[in-house]
């Protein structure tokens, strides 16, 4: 497995001592430095992604029922969607410089992987899931405490909580007058690593395309970027 000399760095960073330090290593490990050392035999952070995902909606889940008691279950809904939506947790990552930590293939990073947010917030999920592996849900709480509450808070001061896809539908609705739909386009990888493509429409028009390694995670990816492009209209 390869070694980053700047770990202890990324620890102090995050606030978190590893045990066992290849944990973190492995969660720093993106899928496209697999095809540049195959020879390694190394496995990606894609497990510790799942895992951290899983911890990451149960502390923020925990965290919004006890800091919002009057909140109806939808507007909980769409407050948590806000606070792990890729845009957010990329800009979590951000702030502890993880993009300079994460194992990336040559081509990945000549195309800006360092700074791409689907990338950042992944490695900061696989990382979480490394971190609960390493700790326990304890530590795991703990890091999400210091590494969200203010954003948290910040995010919560908004009066109206909307999703990427929300977001797009609004703005669809106000210039084409047509509710958006998605369809997967493609599947790959094995099951317990599979990539989703997803395109959204507005009619028949394909507006744009997002993957991720989920069918929800893929379908915000699209709706960020046909956002985009219908905004610059």
């Amino acid at each position: 497995m390869p070694h980053n000399q700047n770990q202890k760095q990324l620890e102090k960073l995050i606030r978190v001592k590893f045990k066992n330090p290849e944990i973190l290593n492995q969660s720093l490990i993106h899928r496209s430095y697999l095809n540049e050392n195959k020879a390694l035999k190394l496995l990606s952070n894609e497990r510790y992604e799942f895992l951290g995902d899983a911890v990451l909606e149960m502390w923020i889940s925990e965290t919004l029922f006890k800091m919002f008691p009057d909140y109806s279950e939808g507007d909980l809904t769409n407050l948590r969607a806000l606070i792990v939506c890729t845009q957010n947790l990329a800009q979590i990552a951000i702030s502890f410089n993880l993009g300079d930590y994460v194992y990336l293939s040559k081509g990945e990073e000549t195309h800006g992987g360092r700074s791409n947010p689907s990338i950042l917030a992944d490695t900061f999920e696989a990382m979480l899931g490394g971190i609960f592996l390493d700790r326990g849900y304890k530590i795991s709480f703990k890091f999400l405490s210091y590494a969200l509450s203010k954003n948290v808070a910040e995010i919560s001061k908004q009066k109206i909580y909307k999703d990427p896809k929300s977001i797009f539908q609004e703005i669809a609705q106000a210039k084409r007058g047509v509710t958006p739909h998605y369809k997967t386009i493609s599947e790959s990888g094995p099951d317990h690593q599979k990539i989703f493509e997803v395109g959204v429409f507005l009619g028949d028009e394909m507006i744009a395309s997002g993957s991720g390694n989920s069918k929800q995670k893929a379908e915000e990816s699209a709706s960020i970027k046909a956002t985009e492009i219908l905004s610059a209209v």
